[in-house]
Protein backbone atom coordinates (compact mmCIF):
# COMPACT_ATOMS: atom_id res chain seq x y z
CA UNK A 1 0.00 0.00 0.00
CA UNK A 2 2.86 2.36 0.86
CA UNK A 3 4.96 1.33 -2.33
CA UNK A 4 1.72 2.43 -4.34
CA UNK A 5 0.71 5.57 -2.59
CA UNK A 6 4.73 6.40 -3.01
CA UNK A 7 4.71 5.72 -6.34
CA UNK A 8 1.38 7.94 -7.33
CA UNK A 9 3.44 10.66 -4.90
CA UNK A 10 6.30 10.59 -7.27
CA UNK A 11 3.78 10.56 -10.51
CA UNK A 12 1.71 13.64 -8.80
CA UNK A 13 5.15 15.49 -8.30
CA UNK A 14 5.88 16.65 -11.92
CA UNK A 15 2.59 17.15 -12.53
CA UNK A 16 2.45 19.66 -9.09
CA UNK A 17 5.93 21.38 -10.32
CA UNK A 18 4.33 22.35 -14.09
CA UNK A 19 0.63 23.36 -12.15
CA UNK A 20 3.35 25.73 -9.78
CA UNK A 21 4.77 27.26 -12.79
CA UNK A 22 1.55 28.14 -14.74
CA UNK A 23 1.13 31.50 -14.71
CA UNK A 24 -2.90 33.02 -14.15
CA UNK A 25 -3.16 34.00 -17.17
CA UNK A 26 -2.06 30.15 -18.41
CA UNK A 27 -4.52 28.65 -16.26
CA UNK A 28 -6.99 30.77 -17.54
CA UNK A 29 -6.18 29.98 -20.96
CA UNK A 30 -5.56 26.51 -20.46
CA UNK A 31 -9.56 26.27 -18.50
CA UNK A 32 -10.98 28.33 -20.67
CA UNK A 33 -9.63 27.40 -24.32
CA UNK A 34 -11.98 24.76 -25.42
CA UNK A 35 -15.52 26.79 -24.60
CA UNK A 36 -13.76 29.48 -26.05
CA UNK A 37 -12.98 27.41 -29.55
CA UNK A 38 -16.18 25.67 -29.07
CA UNK A 39 -18.09 29.01 -29.63
CA UNK A 40 -16.14 30.40 -32.07
CA UNK A 41 -16.51 27.76 -34.23
CA UNK A 42 -20.06 27.94 -34.00
CA UNK A 43 -20.11 32.03 -34.57
CA UNK A 44 -17.38 31.94 -37.50
CA UNK A 45 -18.80 28.49 -38.92
CA UNK A 46 -16.97 28.50 -42.41
CA UNK A 47 -18.46 27.58 -45.87
CA UNK A 48 -15.75 26.74 -48.75
CA UNK A 49 -16.11 29.06 -51.30
CA UNK A 50 -12.98 28.29 -53.98
CA UNK A 51 -11.24 26.38 -51.85
CA UNK A 52 -11.19 29.58 -49.09
CA UNK A 53 -12.93 29.21 -46.35
CA UNK A 54 -15.43 31.96 -45.18
CA UNK A 55 -17.20 32.47 -42.41
CA UNK A 56 -21.12 32.25 -42.47
CA UNK A 57 -21.49 35.08 -40.53
CA UNK A 58 -19.29 37.06 -43.33
CA UNK A 59 -22.13 36.19 -46.14
CA UNK A 60 -25.32 36.94 -44.12
CA UNK A 61 -23.79 40.37 -43.45
CA UNK A 62 -23.02 40.97 -47.20
CA UNK A 63 -26.62 39.59 -48.32
CA UNK A 64 -28.63 41.61 -45.75
CA UNK A 65 -26.12 44.97 -46.78
CA UNK A 66 -27.36 43.93 -50.61
CA UNK A 67 -30.97 43.21 -49.87
CA UNK A 68 -31.60 46.70 -47.76
CA UNK A 69 -29.61 48.28 -50.79
CA UNK A 70 -32.07 46.93 -53.43
CA UNK A 71 -35.06 47.07 -50.90
CA UNK A 72 -34.95 51.10 -50.59
CA UNK A 73 -33.44 51.49 -54.28
CA UNK A 74 -29.50 52.63 -53.09
CA UNK A 75 -30.46 54.96 -50.42
CA UNK A 76 -27.48 54.62 -49.03
CA UNK A 77 -25.80 56.47 -52.57
CA UNK A 78 -29.09 58.54 -53.35
CA UNK A 79 -29.09 59.88 -50.02
CA UNK A 80 -25.69 60.54 -48.57
CA UNK A 81 -26.30 64.79 -49.59
CA UNK A 82 -29.20 64.47 -47.15
CA UNK A 83 -26.94 62.50 -44.61
CA UNK A 84 -24.06 64.86 -44.71
CA UNK A 85 -26.85 68.25 -44.46
CA UNK A 86 -28.42 66.09 -41.55
CA UNK A 87 -25.39 65.79 -39.89
CA UNK A 88 -24.49 69.04 -40.02
CA UNK A 89 -27.35 70.17 -38.40
CA UNK A 90 -28.97 71.51 -41.25
CA UNK A 91 -32.31 70.00 -40.45
CA UNK A 92 -32.38 70.29 -36.73
CA UNK A 93 -35.06 73.19 -36.85
CA UNK A 94 -37.59 70.66 -38.33
CA UNK A 95 -35.74 67.77 -35.92
CA UNK A 96 -36.81 69.38 -33.11
CA UNK A 97 -39.45 71.65 -33.65
CA UNK A 98 -41.77 69.58 -35.95
CA UNK A 99 -45.18 69.91 -35.89
CA UNK A 100 -45.45 66.44 -36.94
CA UNK A 101 -46.14 63.97 -33.76
CA UNK A 102 -43.11 62.19 -31.61
CA UNK A 103 -44.32 57.96 -32.32
CA UNK A 104 -45.41 56.68 -29.24
CA UNK A 105 -42.36 54.25 -28.49
CA UNK A 106 -40.55 57.64 -27.93
CA UNK A 107 -42.39 58.21 -24.87
CA UNK A 108 -43.75 55.03 -24.26
CA UNK A 109 -41.81 51.69 -22.00
CA UNK A 110 -42.37 48.34 -22.18
CA UNK A 111 -43.55 45.90 -19.49
CA UNK A 112 -45.32 48.80 -17.12
CA UNK A 113 -41.78 50.38 -16.66
CA UNK A 114 -41.92 53.90 -15.49
CA UNK A 115 -41.16 56.76 -18.60
CA UNK A 116 -40.36 60.03 -18.34
CA UNK A 117 -43.30 62.36 -20.22
CA UNK A 118 -41.68 64.13 -22.73
CA UNK A 119 -42.78 67.81 -24.52
CA UNK A 120 -40.86 68.19 -27.46
CA UNK A 121 -37.34 66.61 -28.78
CA UNK A 122 -36.38 63.46 -27.22
CA UNK A 123 -32.46 62.68 -27.11
CA UNK A 124 -29.55 63.04 -25.12
CA UNK A 125 -27.13 64.01 -28.32
CA UNK A 126 -26.78 65.71 -31.36
CA UNK A 127 -26.42 63.93 -34.88
CA UNK A 128 -23.06 64.58 -35.20
CA UNK A 129 -22.34 63.51 -31.57
CA UNK A 130 -24.30 59.99 -32.21
CA UNK A 131 -22.40 59.82 -35.21
CA UNK A 132 -18.69 59.59 -33.75
CA UNK A 133 -19.87 57.65 -30.82
CA UNK A 134 -20.68 55.25 -33.16
CA UNK A 135 -17.72 55.77 -35.42
CA UNK A 136 -15.22 55.57 -32.26
CA UNK A 137 -16.31 52.49 -32.14
CA UNK A 138 -15.79 50.72 -35.49
CA UNK A 139 -12.94 52.69 -36.56
CA UNK A 140 -9.61 51.41 -34.78
CA UNK A 141 -7.44 48.70 -35.02
CA UNK A 142 -9.13 47.08 -37.93
CA UNK A 143 -8.33 49.96 -40.27
CA UNK A 144 -4.78 50.13 -39.14
CA UNK A 145 -3.84 46.37 -38.83
CA UNK A 146 -6.49 44.39 -40.55
CA UNK A 147 -6.74 46.61 -43.83
CA UNK A 148 -2.93 46.00 -44.05
CA UNK A 149 -3.14 41.76 -43.57
CA UNK A 150 -5.93 41.64 -45.88
CA UNK A 151 -4.13 43.30 -48.80
CA UNK A 152 -1.32 41.83 -48.07
CA UNK A 153 -3.10 38.30 -47.84
CA UNK A 154 -5.59 39.12 -50.68
CA UNK A 155 -3.49 41.43 -53.24
CA UNK A 156 -4.00 45.11 -53.97
CA UNK A 157 -7.59 43.96 -55.47
CA UNK A 158 -8.79 43.02 -52.45
CA UNK A 159 -9.46 47.54 -52.33
CA UNK A 160 -11.90 47.20 -54.71
CA UNK A 161 -14.18 44.78 -53.23
CA UNK A 162 -13.42 46.44 -49.52
CA UNK A 163 -14.79 49.75 -50.80
CA UNK A 164 -17.91 47.97 -52.70
CA UNK A 165 -18.95 46.24 -48.88
CA UNK A 166 -18.53 49.91 -47.18
CA UNK A 167 -21.41 51.01 -49.79
CA UNK A 168 -23.29 48.04 -49.21
CA UNK A 169 -22.98 48.58 -45.25
CA UNK A 170 -24.45 51.77 -45.07
CA UNK A 171 -27.61 50.47 -46.01
CA UNK A 172 -28.07 48.71 -42.97
CA UNK A 173 -26.78 51.17 -41.06
CA UNK A 174 -29.59 52.95 -42.31
CA UNK A 175 -31.94 50.24 -41.23
CA UNK A 176 -30.79 49.85 -37.81
CA UNK A 177 -30.54 53.01 -36.33
CA UNK A 178 -33.50 54.59 -37.76
CA UNK A 179 -35.21 51.00 -35.71
CA UNK A 180 -32.99 52.07 -32.64
CA UNK A 181 -34.49 55.68 -32.49
CA UNK A 182 -37.95 54.29 -33.34
CA UNK A 183 -38.35 51.91 -30.68
CA UNK A 184 -36.02 53.53 -27.96
CA UNK A 185 -37.19 54.37 -24.33
CA UNK A 186 -36.67 57.02 -21.85
CA UNK A 187 -36.35 56.96 -18.11
CA UNK A 188 -37.73 58.79 -15.84
CA UNK A 189 -34.05 60.47 -15.61
CA UNK A 190 -34.19 61.65 -19.26
CA UNK A 191 -31.69 58.61 -20.35
CA UNK A 192 -32.03 57.07 -23.37
CA UNK A 193 -32.32 53.23 -23.78
CA UNK A 194 -32.33 51.78 -27.17
CA UNK A 195 -30.81 49.71 -29.65
CA UNK A 196 -31.29 45.75 -31.10
CA UNK A 197 -32.73 44.34 -27.48
CA UNK A 198 -35.94 47.21 -27.96
CA UNK A 199 -36.70 47.03 -31.15
CA UNK A 200 -36.62 43.18 -31.46
CA UNK A 201 -38.75 42.95 -28.86
CA UNK A 202 -41.24 45.76 -29.42
CA UNK A 203 -41.34 45.70 -33.52
CA UNK A 204 -41.40 42.01 -33.22
CA UNK A 205 -44.36 42.57 -30.69
CA UNK A 206 -46.10 44.57 -33.32
CA UNK A 207 -45.70 41.95 -35.80
CA UNK A 208 -47.46 39.41 -33.27
CA UNK A 209 -43.90 37.97 -32.75
CA UNK A 210 -43.79 38.86 -29.60
CA UNK A 211 -42.27 35.51 -27.83
CA UNK A 212 -39.22 35.43 -30.99
CA UNK A 213 -38.61 39.16 -30.03
CA UNK A 214 -38.15 38.55 -26.07
CA UNK A 215 -36.02 35.38 -26.91
CA UNK A 216 -33.94 37.69 -29.54
CA UNK A 217 -33.65 40.51 -27.43
CA UNK A 218 -32.14 38.52 -24.73
CA UNK A 219 -29.64 36.38 -26.23
CA UNK A 220 -28.23 40.09 -27.72
CA UNK A 221 -28.44 41.41 -24.63
CA UNK A 222 -26.01 38.66 -23.25
CA UNK A 223 -23.53 38.91 -26.52
CA UNK A 224 -23.04 42.57 -26.50
CA UNK A 225 -22.30 42.81 -22.30
CA UNK A 226 -19.63 39.62 -23.58
CA UNK A 227 -18.39 41.68 -26.79
CA UNK A 228 -18.21 44.35 -24.35
CA UNK A 229 -15.69 42.99 -22.30
CA UNK A 230 -14.03 41.59 -24.65
CA UNK A 231 -13.71 42.62 -28.37
CA UNK A 232 -14.80 46.23 -27.06
CA UNK A 233 -12.49 46.52 -24.06
CA UNK A 234 -9.84 43.80 -23.60
CA UNK A 235 -8.37 43.37 -26.68
CA UNK A 236 -8.38 47.30 -27.42
CA UNK A 237 -6.56 47.92 -23.81
CA UNK A 238 -4.13 44.40 -24.96
CA UNK A 239 -3.44 46.12 -27.88
CA UNK A 240 -2.83 49.68 -26.72
CA UNK A 241 -0.58 48.41 -24.11
CA UNK A 242 1.66 46.11 -26.62
CA UNK A 243 2.35 49.49 -28.67
CA UNK A 244 3.27 51.04 -25.60
CA UNK A 245 5.37 48.92 -24.17
CA UNK A 246 7.41 48.39 -27.82
CA UNK A 247 7.86 52.01 -27.86
CA UNK A 248 9.19 52.75 -24.61
CA UNK A 249 10.78 49.03 -23.54
CA UNK A 250 8.63 48.16 -21.11
CA UNK A 251 7.70 44.89 -19.95
CA UNK A 252 4.70 45.23 -18.04
CA UNK A 253 1.28 46.34 -19.25
CA UNK A 254 0.03 46.67 -15.81
CA UNK A 255 0.53 50.69 -14.93
CA UNK A 256 -0.97 51.80 -18.31
CA UNK A 257 -3.68 49.50 -17.76
CA UNK A 258 -4.34 51.42 -14.49
CA UNK A 259 -3.92 55.15 -16.13
CA UNK A 260 -5.79 53.73 -19.19
CA UNK A 261 -8.50 52.82 -16.69
CA UNK A 262 -9.04 55.70 -14.72
CA UNK A 263 -9.37 57.99 -18.16
CA UNK A 264 -12.01 55.57 -19.39
CA UNK A 265 -13.65 55.87 -15.95
CA UNK A 266 -13.77 59.99 -16.26
CA UNK A 267 -15.28 59.71 -18.97
CA UNK A 268 -18.17 56.87 -18.68
CA UNK A 269 -19.40 57.64 -15.49
CA UNK A 270 -21.20 60.64 -17.16
CA UNK A 271 -22.82 58.96 -19.42
CA UNK A 272 -23.71 59.35 -23.16
CA UNK A 273 -23.41 62.93 -23.08
CA UNK A 274 -19.94 62.77 -22.05
CA UNK A 275 -19.08 60.12 -24.46
CA UNK A 276 -20.28 61.96 -27.05
CA UNK A 277 -18.51 65.52 -26.26
CA UNK A 278 -15.10 63.17 -25.62
CA UNK A 279 -15.63 61.52 -29.23
CA UNK A 280 -16.65 64.58 -31.47
CA UNK A 281 -13.67 65.92 -30.49
CA UNK A 282 -11.54 62.55 -30.81
CA UNK A 283 -12.79 60.91 -33.53
CA UNK A 284 -11.79 63.87 -36.30
CA UNK A 285 -8.82 64.14 -35.00
CA UNK A 286 -7.86 60.73 -35.39
CA UNK A 287 -9.60 60.06 -38.78
CA UNK A 288 -7.84 63.87 -39.93
CA UNK A 289 -4.14 62.63 -38.41
CA UNK A 290 -4.42 59.18 -40.37
CA UNK A 291 -6.22 60.48 -43.10
CA UNK A 292 -4.12 63.54 -43.67
CA UNK A 293 -0.72 61.65 -42.88
CA UNK A 294 -1.94 58.93 -45.73
CA UNK A 295 -2.29 61.78 -48.19
CA UNK A 296 0.80 63.10 -47.45
CA UNK A 297 2.33 59.84 -48.48
CA UNK A 298 0.03 59.56 -51.77
CA UNK A 299 1.14 63.31 -52.41
CA UNK A 300 5.21 62.02 -52.13
CA UNK A 301 4.48 59.59 -54.44
CA UNK A 302 2.06 60.87 -57.30
CA UNK A 303 4.45 59.29 -59.97
CA UNK A 304 3.64 55.71 -58.23
CA UNK A 305 0.12 56.18 -57.92
CA UNK A 306 -1.44 55.28 -61.71
CA UNK A 307 1.17 52.00 -61.50
CA UNK A 308 -0.29 51.22 -58.16
CA UNK A 309 -4.16 51.96 -59.93
CA UNK A 310 -3.55 49.32 -62.56
CA UNK A 311 -2.67 46.73 -59.74
CA UNK A 312 -5.48 47.44 -57.66
CA UNK A 313 -7.61 47.03 -60.83
CA UNK A 314 -6.11 44.44 -62.16
CA UNK A 315 -6.30 42.26 -59.09
CA UNK A 316 -9.76 43.13 -58.61
CA UNK A 317 -10.92 41.76 -61.88
CA UNK A 318 -8.42 39.64 -63.39
CA UNK A 319 -7.23 36.28 -62.48
CA UNK A 320 -4.48 35.72 -59.99
CA UNK A 321 -2.43 33.28 -58.59
CA UNK A 322 -2.74 35.15 -54.80
CA UNK A 323 -5.66 33.67 -53.02
CA UNK A 324 -7.37 31.21 -55.69
CA UNK A 325 -8.60 33.74 -58.45
CA UNK A 326 -11.46 36.75 -58.88
CA UNK A 327 -13.59 35.10 -55.97
CA UNK A 328 -11.08 34.49 -53.58
CA UNK A 329 -10.09 38.38 -53.51
CA UNK A 330 -13.53 39.25 -54.01
CA UNK A 331 -14.16 37.73 -50.28
CA UNK A 332 -10.84 38.72 -48.85
CA UNK A 333 -11.82 42.60 -49.22
CA UNK A 334 -15.71 41.44 -48.20
CA UNK A 335 -14.61 40.38 -45.11
CA UNK A 336 -12.41 43.02 -44.28
CA UNK A 337 -15.27 45.16 -44.61
CA UNK A 338 -17.49 43.30 -42.73
CA UNK A 339 -15.26 42.70 -39.81
CA UNK A 340 -14.41 46.79 -40.52
CA UNK A 341 -17.75 48.70 -39.76
CA UNK A 342 -20.26 45.99 -38.26
CA UNK A 343 -22.55 46.86 -40.05
CA UNK A 344 -25.37 44.54 -39.46
CA UNK A 345 -23.77 43.79 -36.01
CA UNK A 346 -26.53 46.45 -34.50
CA UNK A 347 -24.22 47.83 -32.17
CA UNK A 348 -24.05 51.38 -33.40
CA UNK A 349 -27.75 51.64 -33.21
CA UNK A 350 -27.18 51.67 -29.36
CA UNK A 351 -25.17 55.01 -29.70
CA UNK A 352 -27.89 56.56 -32.25
CA UNK A 353 -30.79 55.59 -30.33
CA UNK A 354 -29.80 58.68 -28.38
CA UNK A 355 -30.15 61.10 -30.82
CA UNK A 356 -31.99 64.51 -30.43
CA UNK A 357 -34.79 64.28 -33.25
CA UNK A 358 -38.94 63.54 -33.48
CA UNK A 359 -38.17 62.05 -36.86
CA UNK A 360 -36.02 57.94 -36.31
CA UNK A 361 -34.91 58.14 -40.25
CA UNK A 362 -33.25 61.25 -39.56
CA UNK A 363 -30.39 59.30 -37.73
CA UNK A 364 -30.67 56.13 -39.89
CA UNK A 365 -29.44 58.79 -42.77
CA UNK A 366 -26.93 59.90 -40.69
CA UNK A 367 -25.95 56.50 -39.42
CA UNK A 368 -25.28 55.35 -43.32
CA UNK A 369 -22.17 57.68 -43.15
CA UNK A 370 -20.32 55.39 -40.59
CA UNK A 371 -19.16 53.04 -43.28
CA UNK A 372 -18.52 55.26 -45.74
CA UNK A 373 -15.77 56.97 -43.15
CA UNK A 374 -15.19 53.86 -41.87
CA UNK A 375 -14.33 51.35 -44.94
CA UNK A 376 -14.81 53.65 -48.22
CA UNK A 377 -12.58 56.69 -46.45
CA UNK A 378 -9.91 55.32 -43.97
CA UNK A 379 -9.70 51.70 -44.88
CA UNK A 380 -9.27 52.54 -48.93
CA UNK A 381 -6.37 55.43 -47.26
CA UNK A 382 -4.82 52.62 -45.69
CA UNK A 383 -4.91 50.11 -48.95
CA UNK A 384 -3.43 52.61 -50.82
CA UNK A 385 -0.68 53.55 -48.82
CA UNK A 386 0.36 49.69 -48.14
CA UNK A 387 0.34 48.93 -52.25
CA UNK A 388 2.13 52.60 -53.17
CA UNK A 389 5.07 52.29 -50.14
CA UNK A 390 5.26 48.53 -51.24
CA UNK A 391 5.31 49.25 -54.99
CA UNK A 392 8.32 51.32 -54.07
CA UNK A 393 10.66 49.62 -51.27
CA UNK A 394 9.18 46.35 -51.78
CA UNK A 395 8.45 45.73 -48.40
CA UNK A 396 6.57 42.20 -48.58
CA UNK A 397 5.05 39.89 -51.06
CA UNK A 398 1.35 39.57 -51.64
CA UNK A 399 0.14 36.25 -50.14
CA UNK A 400 3.53 35.43 -48.62
CA UNK A 401 1.97 33.09 -45.52
CA UNK A 402 3.92 30.58 -43.61
CA UNK A 403 2.72 27.15 -44.62
CA UNK A 404 2.65 25.45 -40.92
CA UNK A 405 1.51 28.84 -38.89
CA UNK A 406 -0.69 30.76 -41.80
CA UNK A 407 1.28 34.03 -40.45
CA UNK A 408 1.68 36.85 -42.91
CA UNK A 409 5.93 37.19 -43.74
CA UNK A 410 7.43 39.87 -44.66
CA UNK A 411 10.28 40.35 -47.24
CA UNK A 412 12.59 38.68 -45.27
CA UNK A 413 10.38 36.00 -44.57
CA UNK A 414 10.00 37.30 -41.05
CA UNK A 415 6.67 37.22 -39.00
CA UNK A 416 4.83 40.45 -39.47
CA UNK A 417 1.55 41.54 -38.01
CA UNK A 418 -0.84 44.08 -39.54
CA UNK A 419 0.34 47.16 -37.64
CA UNK A 420 3.57 46.44 -37.79
CA UNK A 421 2.80 46.03 -41.75
CA UNK A 422 1.16 49.52 -41.74
CA UNK A 423 4.03 50.78 -39.05
CA UNK A 424 6.75 49.93 -41.66
CA UNK A 425 4.65 51.61 -44.66
CA UNK A 426 4.35 54.78 -43.30
CA UNK A 427 7.91 54.85 -41.43
CA UNK A 428 9.56 53.77 -45.33
CA UNK A 429 7.76 57.46 -46.29
CA UNK A 430 7.52 59.62 -43.14
CA UNK A 431 10.47 58.97 -40.71
CA UNK A 432 9.34 58.25 -37.02
CA UNK A 433 5.38 58.17 -38.10
CA UNK A 434 5.98 54.90 -35.85
CA UNK A 435 5.80 57.14 -32.81
CA UNK A 436 2.34 59.33 -34.02
CA UNK A 437 0.93 55.75 -35.23
CA UNK A 438 1.43 54.15 -31.73
CA UNK A 439 -0.40 57.29 -30.46
CA UNK A 440 -3.39 56.49 -32.75
CA UNK A 441 -3.39 52.95 -31.84
CA UNK A 442 -3.93 54.42 -28.18
CA UNK A 443 -6.51 56.51 -29.08
CA UNK A 444 -8.55 54.18 -31.67
CA UNK A 445 -8.84 51.93 -28.43
CA UNK A 446 -9.40 54.69 -26.05
CA UNK A 447 -12.49 55.41 -28.21
CA UNK A 448 -13.52 52.07 -29.09
CA UNK A 449 -13.45 51.34 -25.35
CA UNK A 450 -15.72 54.38 -24.61
CA UNK A 451 -18.54 53.57 -27.06
CA UNK A 452 -18.50 49.93 -26.22
CA UNK A 453 -18.86 50.64 -22.68
CA UNK A 454 -21.95 52.61 -23.53
CA UNK A 455 -23.27 48.88 -25.82
CA UNK A 456 -22.64 46.85 -22.72
CA UNK A 457 -24.30 49.08 -20.54
CA UNK A 458 -27.48 48.75 -22.28
CA UNK A 459 -27.24 45.29 -22.58
CA UNK A 460 -26.92 44.92 -18.82
CA UNK A 461 -29.23 47.56 -18.10
CA UNK A 462 -31.89 45.52 -19.91
CA UNK A 463 -31.78 42.13 -18.73
CA UNK A 464 -30.94 43.85 -15.02
CA UNK A 465 -32.75 47.03 -14.64
CA UNK A 466 -32.47 50.40 -15.24
CA UNK A 467 -31.32 51.65 -11.20
CA UNK A 468 -27.94 52.97 -10.32
CA UNK A 469 -26.40 49.76 -8.66
CA UNK A 470 -26.79 47.71 -11.81
CA UNK A 471 -25.21 51.07 -13.73
CA UNK A 472 -22.35 51.07 -10.85
CA UNK A 473 -21.27 47.55 -11.08
CA UNK A 474 -21.12 47.30 -14.81
CA UNK A 475 -18.76 50.40 -15.03
CA UNK A 476 -16.98 48.82 -12.22
CA UNK A 477 -16.35 45.31 -13.99
CA UNK A 478 -15.58 47.04 -17.30
CA UNK A 479 -12.32 49.10 -15.88
CA UNK A 480 -11.16 45.75 -14.00
CA UNK A 481 -11.38 44.21 -17.63
CA UNK A 482 -9.43 47.39 -18.98
CA UNK A 483 -6.48 46.38 -16.18
CA UNK A 484 -6.69 42.59 -16.98
CA UNK A 485 -6.78 42.96 -21.01
CA UNK A 486 -3.46 45.57 -20.58
CA UNK A 487 -1.84 43.08 -18.23
CA UNK A 488 -2.49 39.66 -19.56
CA UNK A 489 -2.32 38.02 -22.53
CA UNK A 490 -5.27 35.64 -22.51
CA UNK A 491 -5.83 34.38 -26.28
CA UNK A 492 -9.19 32.76 -25.85
CA UNK A 493 -11.04 34.57 -23.51
CA UNK A 494 -10.11 37.69 -25.43
CA UNK A 495 -11.30 35.19 -28.92
CA UNK A 496 -14.53 34.44 -27.06
CA UNK A 497 -15.53 38.08 -26.21
CA UNK A 498 -14.81 38.27 -30.34
CA UNK A 499 -17.09 35.80 -31.37
CA UNK A 500 -19.66 37.20 -29.09
CA UNK A 501 -19.36 40.39 -30.78
CA UNK A 502 -20.07 38.66 -33.94
CA UNK A 503 -22.76 36.41 -32.84
CA UNK A 504 -25.29 39.73 -32.24
CA UNK A 505 -25.43 39.16 -35.94
CA UNK A 506 -27.59 36.29 -35.74
CA UNK A 507 -30.76 37.78 -33.83
CA UNK A 508 -29.91 41.25 -35.38
CA UNK A 509 -30.47 40.72 -39.05
CA UNK A 510 -33.99 38.62 -38.05
CA UNK A 511 -35.37 41.58 -36.48
CA UNK A 512 -34.10 43.80 -39.50
CA UNK A 513 -35.19 42.20 -42.41
CA UNK A 514 -38.75 41.54 -40.72
CA UNK A 515 -39.20 45.47 -39.45
CA UNK A 516 -37.34 46.63 -42.92
CA UNK A 517 -41.21 47.48 -43.88
CA UNK A 518 -41.31 50.07 -40.97
CA UNK A 519 -38.08 51.72 -42.08
CA UNK A 520 -39.11 52.34 -45.23
CA UNK A 521 -42.22 53.80 -43.96
CA UNK A 522 -39.97 56.29 -41.10
CA UNK A 523 -37.98 56.65 -44.42
CA UNK A 524 -40.97 58.24 -46.80
CA UNK A 525 -41.87 60.27 -43.46
CA UNK A 526 -38.81 61.94 -42.61
CA UNK A 527 -38.44 62.94 -46.22
CA UNK A 528 -41.39 64.62 -46.83
CA UNK A 529 -40.62 66.78 -43.67
CA UNK A 530 -38.03 67.97 -44.88
CA UNK A 531 -38.93 68.38 -48.75
CA UNK A 532 -37.05 66.22 -50.25
CA UNK A 533 -38.48 65.34 -53.48
CA UNK A 534 -37.41 61.95 -54.38
CA UNK A 535 -39.64 60.48 -51.43
CA UNK A 536 -39.22 56.83 -52.98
Amino acid sequence: MNKKFLSLLLLAVPMLSFAQELTMDEKIEAKFKPFADAVSSVVFYPISIVGIDVPIVVIILLLGALFFTLYFKFANIRLLGVAIRATNGKYDDIDHNSKDDISEEDVAGSDGDEVIQIKGVVGEVTHFQALTAALSATVGLGNIAGVAVAIAIGGPGATVWMILAGFLGMSTKLVEATLGVKYREVGPDGKIYGGPMYYLKKGLKEKNLGGLGKVLAGLYAVFVIGGSFGGGNMFQSNQAAAQFKQLFNLESGFVFGIIMAILVGVVIIGGIKRIGRVTEKIVPFMAIMFVGASLIILVMNLNIIPDAMVQIWNGAFKQTSVVGGLIGVMIVGFQRAAFSNEAGVGSASIAHAAVKTKFPASEGIVASIGPFVDTVIICTMTALVIVVTNLKSNLFTYGNLDAKSNVLLNATNQPINGVDLTSVAFDSAIPNFSILLTIAVILFAFSTMLSWSYYGIQGWTYLFGKSKIADITYKALFLVFVVIGASSSLGSVIEFSDAMIFAMVFPNIIGLLLLAPKVKSELSRYLKAIGHKNQN
